[in-house]
Formats: structure tokens, sequence, C-alpha cells
């Protein structure tokens, strides 16, 4: 997902936050000239400001302005879903905002979605991973949502709930981003991926 954690734009309020990351103590955020924000358990900048308990690990996250002014899918695409997404974001403690983000990203809501990969379904899942996660039929919505709400889970306790690298790994995968030394991996496609996801994410929290 993007270069040495060079993007979030704004501060993923009580996403993905492990415990461990809670125990380290608090977290400091600045925004500089050009509108990056940047985020510190151990501040060494004037401008840093403390933030409440609810924010991201560390990193920053840079929008383009594309991926700020990405329009969401079409209205009640995912009211179908409904049940199901509530149903895997309380299992797995994903945030329902992330699972419609990642979703429209994915497939814009289209159960039927087959990439050129072959990864299937509204959560785009591909076949090894599908299997890992236990379902059996990744074009029915229920196992698909749960199987991509488990995966996101994975990778967030892997990565210590930090929201960037989650969406990296999500994208091209664990190996990819240790192979970028944990970091976003200079894929034009990952990076454009988190930056989708992330500005999605805060459009659905704020009710857009």
């Amino acid at each position: 997902m993007f270069a040495p954690r060079a993007l979030l734009t704004l501060v993923v309020a009580g996403l993905l936050v492990s415990a461990r990351a809670a125990r380290a103590g608090e977290l400091y955020s600045y925004v500089d000239d050009d509108g990056v924000m940047h985020f510190s358990n151990a501040p060494t900048d004037a401008r840093y400001r403390k933030l409440g308990k609810k924010a991201t690990a560390g990193g920053v996250y840079r929008a383009t302005a594309q991926a700020r002014a990405l329009p969401l899918p079409r209205a009640g695409a995912q009211d179908r879903y409904v049940e199901h997404i509530r149903a895997a974001a309380a299992k797995y403690r994903i945030p329902e905002a992330l699972l419609l983000a990642v979703m429209a990203v994915e497939s814009n809501f289209d159960h039927r979605a087959v990439s050129e990969k072959g990864a299937v379904g509204l959560m785009q899942l591909m076949p090894g991973t599908a299997k890992d996660m236990y379902v059996a039929d990744a074009y029915e919505p229920a196992q698909n949502i749960e199987g991509g709400a488990r995966y996101l889970r994975i990778l967030a306790n892997m990565y210590d709930g930090d929201l960037v690298r989650t969406l990296a790994a999500y994208n091209a995968g664990p190996d990819a981003v240790r192979r970028a030394g944990g970091e976003v991996p200079d894929i034009p496609e990952t990076r454009e991926y988190v930056r989708k996801v992330v500005a999605l994410y805060e459009a659905y929290k704020a009710g857009r």
C-alpha cells in the first residue's frame, strides 16, 4: 500500500488499533504544509498535538485529489448485504465502514464479480485465500463477507493494527509487504487501492 508508510490523510478513528498499540501510550499528530498528517507516539516537532484514544497506528497517508473526490457507489448498492456486514464486523471487530469501503473498491458490491487474476465475489477473495478463510462458496455473499473480514482481522493483528499496511497486504499480499521491508510495496495499483479505500472509509464514517 504506499511508499514507505507514505499516506493517510485522516485519523482513522478507532480502527484496528491493537491492544498492544493502545498500551504503547498516547499518539500525537500534526498536518504539515502539504496537507500530510503525521503520527507519532514520541513527538519531536512542536506542531504535534495529542490525539484522543481513538486513533490509528503511526504512518502518513497522502490522499490524491482523485481519491478524495472518489464518488460512492450508487445509493443502496450494499443494502442487501447489511445483515452480513454487521455480523462479520462484530465477529471480527472490523468497522462496518471499513468493510463497506473494501467491498466498494474491490467489487462495487457485485457478488458475481471475478477479477482477471481470479479473485471472486464482494471482497474479491483469491481461491487460496477463500480456502484458508473457510469459504466454501466465494460467490455466496455471507461466506465471502465473513471470509474477507476474517482475513482483514488476521492482517490487522499481523501489523499491530496499522491500517495502511493491513490494506496493502490485503491488496498485494503479506509477502509483498515483507519484501518491501514491512512498508507499502512500490506498486502503483496497491498505492491507489489504499488511497481509495481510506477515502471511502472516511466517507462512509461521515455518512456520505
